[in-house]
């Protein structure tokens, strides 16, 4: 059995969270969406961790700003989705649904989930139960559909969620509590969105990070998850979009 990963948070810009993730028996390190390079390469420093590759989740500047900094410092190969590479000019090899990438003994499963844009990819470790989400899925929310459809934002939650309920789900923004104030409007009756929200809050104002989140508190509190279909999936969406509170 390869050793248990390590997985460090790397805040970055205003609400970014970037995820260096090590593999001890190998000692190589992956980079997941780099904002920007500057605390990535100084955490990993710090930690003494030797960064050999990044993964990149979809072509957002907010999630690839970093890759060619991260690379001319460390010799890092870049990966990401296939059909967004015309857009990623780092990228090294290209990925599709059904293609693997490996960290030292561990392999993640890559996932087409486009919706938030068209291409974007999710990675998933079943031997460790993590799943790197980018943009599809946050605490309490989901990604802006930017370039795609309410339909594939729903099936891919849909398909996130059957993953097992104790999956970490590692998403790249800090969004849960203006996703959970929503959270409360969409489904004002549940109790489970309540008593997530008062955690939140406390959390938020110790400075603690509220990512990763699980597949099981997402079915239990996430009002898009929790969508009946794509319908109510779009409409939620757009009150999102709109919502002030």
């Amino acid at each position: 059995m390869p050793s248990r990963l390590e997985i460090a948070r790397v805040p970055a810009l205003s609400d970014n969270y970037i995820w260096l993730v090590h593999e001890p028996e190998s000692r190589e390190t992956t980079v997941i969406d780099p904002a920007e390079a500057e605390p990535v390469l100084a955490e990993a420093e710090r930690r003494g961790w030797r960064i050999t590759q990044i993964w990149n989740t979809h072509w957002h500047p907010d999630h690839t700003g970093g890759n060619a900094a991260i690379k001319a410092a460390t010799g890092a190969s870049v990966t990401g989705p296939a059909a967004e590479a015309a857009k990623i000019p780092t990228l090294d090899r290209q990925v599709r649904e059904g293609d693997r990438v490996g960290l030292g003994g561990h392999e993640a499963d890559v996932l087409e989930v486009p919706a938030h844009t068209a291409g974007h990819i999710a990675y998933h470790l079943p031997d460790e139960r993590v799943v790197f989400v980018g943009d599809t899925l946050f605490a309490m929310g989901c990604g802006r559909l930017f370039e795609g459809t309410a339909a594939q934002m729903h099936a891919n939650l849909q398909r996130l969620a059957k993953l097992p309920p104790e999956t970490e789900v590692y998403c790249a923004h800090e969004y849960t509590l203006s996703n959970g104030r929503y959270a409360l409007v969409a489904e004002p009756d549940n109790e489970a969105i309540r008593q997530r929200v008062e955690e939140v809050k406390a959390a938020r104002s110790a400075g603690v990070a509220t990512v990763p989140t699980t597949i099981a508190l997402e079915l239990a509190t996430n009002p898009f998850m929790r969508s009946a279909d794509a319908d109510q999936l779009a409409a939620r969406r757009l009150e999102k979009d709109r919502f002030k509170g």
